[in-house]
């Protein structure tokens, strides 16, 4: 682009720019999309760590506990038990959510358990309830450790060893680190990244179009001695900054928010440091332009402003799926070519960057000029739309 398109441009995106910054619905728009991921991620976590934690002091109702005493006298010896009587009818209890869980021990309990028969045990729980889910899971690992106690303790009295029962020893060797399991398992958070640049950019993307359009100010606009590419252009790099400012926006919050996070109470050792956030943004940001000029392609062919959410919703869908298939399905291996494909290639670098796993920098920079280059073809693109009079004054 020539020195003067150049200049033409940068006064289009200033003219832009405070437009969109008189807007005070654009702005709550780009905050919104900023704090929307940070605060959905920190809610679910301490709820999630809020119920795990509630597993550790945990009161079990025992129906029958008389037909069981050495069992139910075990149970409240273990380290955060507590045994309490158990409700009449347990299932309905259980169902009404009255209680998480409850233990029902019947009336031959005993006498099968003393000539070695298996006495049952219901375990009544109810397994669509997420609160419940981590204290059934402790309570069925506790009856599970009995049960392996009490076989050892019959087969020494039997003069049996109890590794005759374990044909078997399985010792698992774990070849990933902590970080690269913890990445996988939050493989969303990249998907919530890359919707931010989408989000933070649309008010600028669709107002500057479809908006233009509908208010009839497009000819206006044209008549300026400036090629219709430098007005493109213009338009497009104000949406660009507005959607790199949010990204920046999320990143940060999103990053700054773990440090808060209980996720050693899930089980979970996860670091994000300066390292990662760098990497996210270096893989985020080129991709900011190629979304941008996205929006304004199909913005234009809008004739209404309301019509242009609608063509950018299911844009944002059809941005969703790629990154939705794979946190669903990660694959271990990954042909080189998809980090250089948008939105899955961001999606697979960035699992990559979280697990901390090393990435060249000619990578960042190919898949930088990659989308760089498709940015500036569908800008090109954009700019033809705006010769077509049907575009111009069709309302």
């Amino acid at each position: 682009m020539r020195a003067g398109s150049l200049t033409q441009s940068l006064v289009v995106m200033r003219k832009e720019i405070k437009d969109w910054s008189r807007d005070r619905r654009s702005i709550i728009t780009v905050l919104v999309s900023s704090l929307l991921a940070p605060g959905l991620i920190f809610i679910m976590f301490n709820s999630m760590a809020t119920r795990q934690r509630s597993a550790e002091d945990v009161t079990i109702p025992v129906v029958g506990a008389s037909h069981a005493p050495a069992f139910v006298e075990w149970l409240g010896q273990q380290a955060g038990v507590t045994i309490a009587d158990g409700p009449d009818n347990a299932e309905d209890a259980v169902r009404n959510r009255r209680e998480d869980v409850v233990i029902v021990i019947p009336e031959n309990f005993a006498k099968n358990f003393r000539v070695s028969r298996p006495a049952q045990i219901r375990l009544v729980a109810d397994s669509s309830s997420q609160n419940s889910r981590p204290k059934v899971q402790r309570i069925r690992t506790l009856l599970q450790r009995y049960n392996s106690e009490i076989s050892s303790l019959r087969l020494i009295a039997r003069g049996v060893s109890p590794a005759v029962a374990t044909p078997m020893q399985i010792e698992e060797v774990e070849v990933s680190s902590s970080q690269q399991r913890a990445a996988t398992i939050l493989g969303f958070i990249p998907l919530f990244v890359m919707l931010a640049a989408f989000t933070g950019a649309m008010a600028i993307a669709t107002d500057s179009t479809a908006g233009e359009r509908e208010r009839g100010s497009f000819e206006a606009l044209l008549a300026n001695p400036a090629p219709r590419l430098a007005i493109a252009s213009g338009k497009w790099l104000a949406g660009t900054v507005t959607a790199v400012v949010t990204v920046l926006i999320t990143a940060a919050l999103l990053f700054s928010m773990f440090r808060y996070l209980p996720l050693q109470d899930l089980g979970m050792r996860f670091r994000l440091g300066t390292p990662e956030l760098i990497g996210t943004l270096a893989v985020v940001v080129p991709l900011a332009p190629l979304i941008v000029a996205l929006q304004m392609y199909v913005a234009t062919f809008a004739k209404s402003f309301k019509e242009a959410q609608s063509y950018l919703t299911f844009l944002m869908m059809a941005q969703m799926i790629p990154g939705m298939m794979q946190t669903m399905n990660p694959t271990t291996a990954r042909a080189w070519w998809m980090h250089y494909v948008p939105w899955i290639g961001q999606q697979s670098l960035l699992t990559d960057v979280l697990g901390n796993k090393p990435i060249g920098p000619e990578v960042y920079a190919i898949v930088g000029v990659v989308n760089l280059t498709l940015a500036v073809l569908v800008v090109r693109a954009t700019a033809g739309l705006l010769h077509r009079e049907k575009i111009i004054f069709g309302r």
